[in-house]
């Protein structure tokens, strides 16, 4: 398995509009955070795609992403899902419809902000995304590869992150229900939200994140979604060993 970061900023990105901080001016591209989505190869060839930011356009052209199989949806907030249209060049190379994957709230959310879709009178214009949509109700596997989807809360909300093998992908959370934890059992590498050191009411904090991933004990662990108050190099220098910040452009040979 082979899994590349397109972005692991938070849904302003970083640099922020508008912002002069030390982190918005920072040259180290480390700090440069479009907004989060993984793209995994698995070991039969399968491409997944784990969201569409309103970066897919420019993260697919700088990490080479030319073709996808599977699109799965952690939930609907717009940093996640405004992305989708820009799947139609993926259309026209594989020739097919994407299978698109998420809770119903999200499928819900995703039909009515891209209703043009599934609207059989819209102009096509410069053609529509060809997409099909499919509920997430339990454990699935995408070729050799087992997924369990694991419930999370973000905020009141309830999200999905993915468990694929031995690799999980948390995003966008700020508690790990009782019942998820069990899922995470045995996980060799782990990906986390871990926001900023201020409390956020939607998202887990660093200390958070790292109280966290000491109890999932994960080999290797990876914070996500961080926003400009967590430059790469200082926070990573007072983390714990085994667990750092991800970077966008960084891959994992799994």
């Amino acid at each position: 398995m082979r899994v590349t970061f397109l972005g692991t900023g938070t849904s302003s990105g970083v640099p922020v509009v508008g912002c002069d901080c030390s982190t918005c001016r920072s040259e180290d591209p480390h700090d440069h955070r479009w907004r989060p989505s993984i793209y995994v190869e698995l070991s039969d060839g399968t491409r997944v795609l784990v969201d569409t930011t309103p970066d897919f356009r420019s993260q697919a052209l700088r990490f080479g992403v030319t073709g996808l199989d599977v699109i799965l949806f952690t939930h609907y907030h717009a940093d996640h899902i405004m992305g989708l249209d820009d799947v139609r060049p993926i259309n026209f190379r594989v020739r097919r419809a994407i299978p698109c994957l998420g809770d119903a709230s999200t499928l819900l959310a995703l039909r009515r902000v891209f209703s043009y879709v599934w609207d059989p009178v819209a102009q096509k214009g410069g053609g529509l995304p060809r997409l099909q949509l499919f509920e997430v109700n339990g454990r699935f596997s995408l070729g050799p590869t087992n997924v369990v989807p694991v419930p999370l809360l973000h905020g009141t909300h309830p999200i999905l992150g993915y468990r694929l093998d031995n690799f999980a992908y948390l995003t966008d959370c700020s508690a790990i229900p009782d019942c998820s934890w069990s899922l995470l059992e045995g996980i060799e590498t782990l990906v986390l939200d871990a926001l900023r050191h201020r409390p956020h009411p939607t998202h887990f904090t660093l200390e958070q994140a790292v109280e966290a991933a000491a109890r999932i004990g994960a080999r290797r662990t990876y914070f996500t979604h961080m926003c400009h108050d967590l430059p790469h190099a200082e926070t990573n220098a007072v983390l714990p060993d085994g667990v750092q910040l991800a970077y966008d452009g960084l891959v994992l040979q799994l």
